[in-house]
């Protein structure tokens, strides 16, 4: 996997110029720091997973309005510094939770309301992106916003049927096309962590407000992270399903052509255990396709990893921190589960963001082209000039965010090398290939969720390409789920990636359940 002579040095100017960007950054940013952390939930019922939450309103040890008057008490606490949920339906909750209390009252066993309301009074949240009735769908989009939803994304109504009550909406990056949670509708989301810290994107605030404990679980979308680095960031799990499983009917922007084959709709929890409750939901018939019942045998599982990608010249190096938890789970699986884990070298990893973003801009079986970002940008209005934009952004006059506007750029500069797309498409499929055949019916893929601890605002822009980790598995269609490995030595959180072959989600879960009662899982933030 070693690097050609060009590579290298296309490397080191890149390298060069991200630092002298970052650089520049921290003499910008210079100034009184704010508070480093927000304060730890002081609440015990904010520490209960789902299905626990749920047991406990079913026995009637607590109630409903309780619970969500405690969510809501922890938003009006912490919103003000994270500034994840950009709208909230608190009274429209309390309403519901007492409706909940009366049903409860009437039912004469747990027994049925479990099987029929599985999540029967238990807060959540959802990303703005999708259409929560009476709530903003906006995208982070300026010319969306007065845009109110008047009916629920599919996802969202099978939650509200089993029960869950949404608290509100939560931020998002400028049409879920970046990854750090910032635009001109609701500004930027902070690190619950550490505030001078981004939360990812797109799914940022979402993964904020779970990591905070202001939600017990939550709904995201990932076209190319967008579930995952969210997560990281902010130390929960996320999970993006097998291609296809779960509908993405009711978010915006929807994908069209090839790329439908590439956005998920998943879960985003506190708790492992939360992952596969909420995905049995979500994903409502189709769920059978994914094998949930079958029981996991951890130590028939094949383990594999893989330190890095092999090398990109457009991504940065794996943190050693990251690196190191990476090895500690690999070290606990092998010594407590017997297993030989196996370490892997898939070449074609090193273009994961070339053929992401060949893949991205190809054409689908019919033929059909995928949809401009920057006809997204004008959604149906006038069309967007990204060239035209970034003069305006310069000058402070473009209702548009830097990241957005480099997307449409890039976008057009793609389209100039149409052989070189078909190459690179080609090699995904290949690597596809390769990739299911590697995994097979019992392997498990460790791979890092991101080269980097959660980055400082604005970050970023000096280091765009780094979501490529996470962006291969979906123009793959693999399952993936992302989980918290504890904190870093500043008390960043860390994580890993575990991957398995489409339709073997049980297996990733199952690890993911392992891993978090060995690691610990979810960690308080503020916690000293």
């Amino acid at each position: 996997m070693a690097l050609s002579r060009a590579e290298r040095c296309v490397a080191r100017l890149l390298r060069l110029l991200s630092r002298a960007c970052l650089a520049l950054l921290a003499l910008v940013a210079r100034g009184p720091a704010p508070p480093r952390a927000v304060p730890p939930p002081g609440h015990p019922l904010l520490l209960l997973p789902a299905r626990r939450l749920a047991a406990r309103l079913r026995a009637r040890q607590v109630t409903c309005v309780e619970v969500v008057e405690a969510y809501v008490e922890r938003i009006r606490e912490v919103n003000p510094l994270i500034n994840a949920v950009v709208k909230d339906r608190f009274e429209e909750a309390l309403q519901e939770a007492r409706q909940v209390d009366q049903l409860l009252s009437e039912s004469p066993g747990n027994d049925c309301l479990e099987e029929k309301f599985p999540l029967l009074g238990v807060p959540i949240t959802v990303k703005e992106a999708f259409s929560l009735h009476g709530m903003p769908n906006t995208s982070g989009l300026v010319n969306r916003r007065n845009v109110v939803a008047t009916s629920d994304a599919a996802v969202v109504s099978r939650l509200k049927q089993a029960g869950a009550i949404p608290l509100g909406v939560t931020n998002c990056s400028e049409l879920c096309m970046w990854y750090e949670s910032s635009n001109r509708v609701y500004g930027r989301t902070n690190n619950p962590y550490d505030l001078q810290r981004i939360v990812g994107g797109s799914s940022g605030g979402e993964g904020c407000v779970l990591a905070a404990a202001c939600s017990v679980t939550g709904v995201g979308s990932d076209i190319g992270g967008s579930i995952r680095m969210p997560a990281f960031f902010n130390g929960i799990f996320g999970h993006k399903p097998t291609t296809g499983v779960v509908p993405n009917d009711g978010q915006f922007p929807n994908a069209q052509g090839v790329r439908t084959s590439f956005l998920c709709t998943g879960p985003m929890c506190r708790y492992a255990e939360d992952l596969e409750l909420m995905l049995r939901v979500m994903a409502g018939p189709s769920v059978d396709k994914l094998r949930l019942n079958e029981k996991v045998s951890l130590e028939k599982i094949r383990f594999l990893c893989m330190d890095h990608d092999g090398g990109s010249v457009f991504v940065s190096p794996v943190d050693k921190e990251i690196l190191q938890a990476q090895k500690k789970v690999v070290e606990h699986l092998e010594s407590e589960l017997g297993v030989q884990v196996q370490h892997v070298a898939i070449h074609k990893m090193k273009y994961s963001f070339q053929i992401w973003s060949a893949m991205m801009s190809s054409k689908d079986s019919d033929g059909q082209e995928a949809q401009l970002f920057t006809d997204l940008l004008g959604d149906h209005g006038k069309p967007v000039w990204p060239l035209w934009e970034l003069v305006k952004w310069l000058v402070g006059m473009s209702s548009h965010t830097l990241p957005a506007i480099a997307l449409g750029l890039t976008e057009k500069v793609m389209k100039l090398n149409p052989g070189g797309n078909a190459k690179l498409v080609s090699m995904g499929k290949s690597l596809q290939e390769e990739m299911e055949a590697l995994l097979g019916p019992d392997g498990v893929l460790l791979y890092p969720s991101h080269p980097t601890i959660a980055p400082k605002h604005n970050s970023p822009i000096c280091m765009p390409f780094n979501f490529a980790y996470t962006a291969i598995f979906n123009v793959l269609g693999l399952p993936v789920t992302q989980c918290p490995l504890g904190l870093s030595s500043e008390g960043l959180p860390l994580g890993i990636q575990l991957v398995a072959a489409p339709y073997n989600d049980h297996l990733t879960l199952a690890v993911a359940r392992y891993l978090e009662e060995a690691f610990g899982g979810w960690v308080l933030p503020g916690k000293v």
